[in-house]
């Protein structure tokens, strides 16, 4: 078996990162952008054991049987790292000691169940409340120090680097002689959402890949439903509150998203803003540019008539305002309560 096996569709991107390998053209430094679940951290993990194969196949692929494909296939190649956004939490007391090693067991056993999550999964697995995860400035000099080091095996280093955009700038500067640079025969595979959040001289070292979204049913296969019913139950009784304009009840809404981790509420804000395009769509009776599920489509039948050309703009800018707020550390309770009494005057 093969890391390969496990990535859902993108035959493309595939044939691209193999092409290059055969061709002896893969660069020290790519970036995989797109959207969110289109399986960016499976193509880096399966081209990060083709990169490490010590028999690969004609066509690029690794062969699956080498010694170095069976610790790949674990996550446990010693020339293969990873480095990932963390919180302090109970295992990092001090900034300095604040390191992606502390967290490696779980992460490893997060990507051996399945590399399609997200950074709401993964700050559970850490157990973060409402902590958002960065990466410390002791992160650079523990990359540098790993890949100082001459390759275990004598082939290949791999880094593979899950959202870099969590990188403050302090972290990234550090970092940029490396990107620019590596040591020889060192390869960056970075994971990318918001590539534009990324320090732009990060950007300019970087040869980017756009990984295109996955087909709904692709994406299914790949994200088994978990909470997108609960933020679509929040969004409907949001939207049913604010025509109805009842001012208590719309506070205790939002009160209960309060509660919520800051991860959880950006993105069930970004579901928002997802769900208002979609009702705005809907409205021109043309099915096969909706991307819904059949519980979306079922809420939209009735409610798409409310999102209009008088106030999708307004109501997208309001719910993209209140994502940058919470994202600042604003307290969540005034952000939502806000957002709240503004939507009763745009969804009317």
């Amino acid at each position: 078996m093969t890391l390969f096996d496990r990535v859902i569709g993108q035959e493309a991107v595939r044939r691209r990162l193999l092409g290059d390998l055969q061709d002896g053209r893969v660069a020290h430094a790519l970036m995989l952008t797109g959207p969110e679940g289109s399986g960016k951290l499976a193509l880096a993990v399966a081209f990060a054991q083709a990169l490490l194969c010590e028999h690969p196949a004609a066509d690029g692929l690794p062969c699956g049987e080498c010694a170095s494909c069976r610790m790949a296939a674990k996550l446990e190649h010693p020339d293969l790292h990873f480095t990932f956004p963390i919180v302090k939490g109970s295992k990092i007391k001090d900034a300095k000691d604040a390191l992606s090693d502390f967290y490696i067991k779980e992460w490893r056993a997060r990507v051996g169940e399945t590399p399609y999550f997200d950074l709401n999964d993964w700050l559970a697995d850490m157990g973060a409340e409402n902590q958002q995860a960065t990466y410390y400035v002791a992160e650079a000099d523990n990359i540098q120090r790993k890949l100082a080091l001459k390759a275990s095996q004598g082939g290949r280093k791999v880094m593979v680097v899950w959202l870099p955009e969590k990188m403050n700038q302090e972290t990234a500067n550090k970092l940029l002689k490396l990107f620019e640079e590596p040591p020889v025969g060192t390869h960056f595979l970075m994971v990318s959402e918001a590539p534009d959040l990324v320090l732009g001289t990060i950007l300019s070292r970087t040869q980017r890949i756009l990984v295109p979204p996955l087909t709904r049913e692709e994406y299914n296969r790949a994200h088994p439903p978990k909470d997108e019913r609960q933020q679509l139950d929040l969004f409907i009784m949001f939207m049913r509150l604010a025509y109805q304009r009842k001012v208590k009840d719309l506070r205790e809404w939002a009160d209960h998203v309060a509660t919520m981790g800051r991860e959880a509420q950006k993105s069930f804000l970004q579901f928002c803003q997802r769900q208002v395009r979609e009702n705005f769509v809907y409205n021109f009776r043309l099915p096969e540019l909706n991307d819904q599920s059949e519980d979306e489509a079922a809420f939209s039948r009735n409610f798409a008539r409310f999102i209009n050309e008088r106030n999708v703009i307004a109501i997208t800018e309001e719910l993209a305002k209140a994502e940058t707020d919470i994202a600042q550390n604003v307290n969540a309770k005034m952000v939502f309560f806000d957002l709240a009494l503004k939507m009763i005057v745009l969804v009317r």
